[in-house]
């Protein structure tokens, strides 16, 4: 959808089939991958009202034995990664691609990421390039599944929250790899994780401000587990890291 301010935007409805937590984990995990500069889109709330769901025949959502109409009011807005009109957006590039890829390295910071959000969906980038350019930027999408979606709780599995192909951690040889992500993870102030979660509408998590509280409390509390999730993929069966050097 285009929006007021110019920019299109990638649009999540409250009435989503998911949960309509899906759009409070939206905008506090793609806030807090912010803060730590991972590339993720930009989030904004967007307000949708009644006239324009009723004349956009699009804004409807398809389930198994019905079509639903979008709710109006505000939704969670993700920033689409080039403008349509003068780039292209790829949910896919195949392994062979992936050396087109100039930030590939942050792979590795978005895994430290997932794996501190409980993120129990596989990882998703999208991979953009200008009409003129060769190589693609990799952009973070979808983090509507970190805090396990709508049951925020972690139940921390080794292979949850990963990309799927390791080709993109070819060149993780150890914890260095993970910087400066990981070390800001860990040092995150706590106001910047609260203030995040303060600006969350309340009709996203249905006004249940002690919920929304347990969860950014059980987030600070994790930042410094990171380290042993990575440790307990690395030596799952997935063998991720072959160039890994260091001693763990």
């Amino acid at each position: 959808m285009r929006c007021s301010d110019g920019h299109f935007y990638v649009v999540k409805f409250r009435n989503n089939p998911q949960h309509v937590r899906v759009l409070a984990n939206e905008m506090l995990a793609t806030g807090l991958a912010g803060l730590v500069g991972l590339p993720v889109p930009v989030p904004e709330v967007v307000e949708t009202d009644e006239w324009l769901i009723e004349h956009t025949e699009e804004l409807h959502v398809q389930l198994v034995h019905c079509i639903v109409r979008c709710q109006p009011g505000l939704q969670f807005g993700s920033q689409y990664a080039v403008n349509p009109l003068e780039g292209q957006v790829f949910d896919y590039l195949p392994t062979e691609m992936l050396g087109l890829v100039r930030n590939i390295e942050t792979f590795a910071g978005v895994l430290a990421f997932d794996k501190w959000a409980g993120n129990a969906d596989g990882r998703q980038a999208a991979f953009w390039r200008k009409t003129r350019d060769r190589k693609y930027t990799a952009t973070f999408i979808d983090q509507g599944y970190c805090f396990n979606g709508g049951e925020w709780t972690f139940p921390d599995y080794p292979l949850r929250g990963v990309y799927a192909h390791n080709e993109v951690y070819a060149d993780v040889r150890g914890w260095d790899s993970f910087e400066p992500w990981l070390g800001r993870i860990e040092k995150m102030e706590t106001d910047a994780v609260w203030n995040l979660a303060e600006e969350i509408p309340p009709e996203w998590y249905g006004g249940k401000w002690d919920e929304l509280e347990k969860l950014t409390t059980t987030l600070i509390e994790r930042r410094q587990r990171v380290r042993e999730l990575i440790e307990a993929f690395r030596a799952s069966p997935r063998r991720p890291f072959p160039c890994w050097l260091q001693a763990a």
